[in-house]
């Protein structure tokens, strides 16, 4: 036995004592399961799990690896692209079983435990008439999302999901436990709010939720033909876009692998609006197909998780861009990557940031960027026996066109491990504070998994 084999096995008896979860090994029946992530492109492969029941297993985990000098990483919902949650040859800290969403309905609070979906506090607030703001995914993780901003339909009128995180319980990288708010922690509350998993983990968070009176949900496919037409008219309806509606839209493939174009629209507000908003949309073309009504936000996740279900097992790339409009050269430009695309499961998809969101005061969280804009995702997707190489070039070929288009930075929850450049713009003016408090919570780097901050 090595010494590195030793130390790993040293550190699960260790864990093993301490936990009341569980410890998987590599090596254990069941590690390939526990070791899966959305991404199949990620190889990495951690020497121990930690799969915590409690913040206290998670205390354990933290101070185990820093004994026997473990990297260390965080898994809650998985979904992150770049695979940050598999630590290679470290200890994956599981927060999988720690799920528990209790809603306060009078005082519009959930707690939400560190490994719980997005679809399970969508649950259980609309079963008191409410809503988070969360994403368009019910598979994702609610820390991870909160954490590093947090995209969504509801942003225009309720914010980021980061703007609507009251508190958090979160161990730090000595193992200590604290509690993150405005009058505990308010630093490291700050940074919490966009600033990802860099300062601990966490284990509970406080989220405001919203009432849903009258919500309206579902979509609008195109052909394929209108694409510009459609994209040069909601290029002129996007600024008058209400707070009350969020709007996703897409360029993916349709069930016979031959490209649509897909509008995704959620309203959040008053009936009598709804009706005139609506017809805005539609008056975007011809639509091949009208599938909206009245819904809940539970409702518009699962539409989208069926999809997320049936691309399981498949290979990522992800990049991503921030474009203040989108111009008819940045549109003649997606049209075009989607048209040569080297499989139907290439995709763009972009969501409006307006309203609420905007107002939010730049300095005020850790997510520095204020201004109205489209935060792009390019998605190149492909089966474990698909050409990898030809579908990272096709997304790096078409960021690398929006780029002229583009303003500096990027959202910080999709970039990946190289993408420094876009890194030191993403935080904006709050790069710097950012930084200083990273010394001051991690200043050995026992959380540099997390996802990336600008450097020096």
């Amino acid at each position: 036995m090595n010494l590195h084999t030793s130390s790993d096995s040293a550190a699960a008896r260790g864990l093993r004592a301490l936990m009341q979860g569980r410890v998987v090994s590599r090596g254990d029946d069941d590690y390939s399961r526990t070791r899966k992530i959305w991404n199949g492109a990620v190889e990495n492969e951690p020497a121990l799990f930690a799969v915590c029941e409690s913040a206290v297993d998670v205390q354990a985990a933290v101070r185990i690896a820093r004994q026997h000098g473990l990297a260390l990483s965080v898994r809650g919902g998985g979904h992150d692209w770049a695979g940050r949650a598999l630590q290679r040859d470290g200890l994956v800290i599981d927060l999988s079983r720690m799920r528990q969403v209790v809603v306060d309905p009078q005082a519009r609070v959930a707690t939400v435990a560190g490994g719980a979906m997005a679809n399970e506090l969508a649950a259980a607030a609309g079963a008191h008439g409410l809503v988070a703001a969360l994403g368009n995914c019910g598979t994702v993780g609610v820390a991870g999302l909160t954490l590093g901003g947090g995209y969504g339909p509801l942003s225009g009128s309720c914010g980021l999901a980061a703007d609507n995180l009251l508190g958090a319980e979160i161990v730090l990288a000595d193992g200590r436990r604290v509690t993150a708010g405005p009058d505990a922690e308010p630093d490291l509350f700050w940074a919490l709010r966009g600033g990802g998993g860099n300062f601990g983990v966490v284990t509970s968070l406080r989220i405001r939720l919203h009432p849903a009176p009258d919500m309206l949900a579902g979509s609008l496919i195109y052909d394929w033909s209108e694409a510009g037409k459609v994209l040069r008219r909601y290029a002129a309806f996007a600024p008058a876009t209400p707070d009350e509606l969020g709007v996703s839209v897409g360029m993916m493939s349709g069930p016979d692998g031959e490209p649509v174009f897909i509008v995704v629209p959620l309203w959040n507000g008053e009936r009598r609006q709804r009706e005139r908003v609506m017809e805005g949309l539609r008056a975007l073309g011809s639509p091949l197909s009208v599938q909206v009504g009245p819904a809940t936000y539970s409702d518009m996740l699962a539409r989208f998780d069926a999809w997320v279900e049936a691309m399981d097992g498949h290979h990522w790339e992800l990049r991503t861009r921030w474009l203040p409009a989108l111009t008819a050269e940045a549109a003649d430009v997606i049209i075009a990557a989607k048209a040569r695309a080297p499989s139907p499961d290439c995709s763009v998809f972009w969501h409006h940031f307006h309203g609420a969101a905007t107002r939010v005061v730049p300095a005020a969280t850790a997510f520095g960027m204020r201004n109205e804009h489209l935060m792009i995702e390019i998605l190149a997707g492909w089966t474990p026996d698909g050409d990898g190489a030809a579908h990272r070039r096709w997304a790096q070929d078409l960021w690398q066109s929006l780029a002229p288009f583009a303003l500096p930075g990027g959202y910080a929850n999709l970039l990946g491990p190289n993408d420094r450049e876009q890194a030191a713009g993403a935080f904006g003016g709050n790069a710097a504070r950012l930084r200083m408090l990273k010394r001051r919570f991690d200043p050995d780097g026992v959380f540099a998994s997390a996802l990336l901050l600008p450097a020096e």
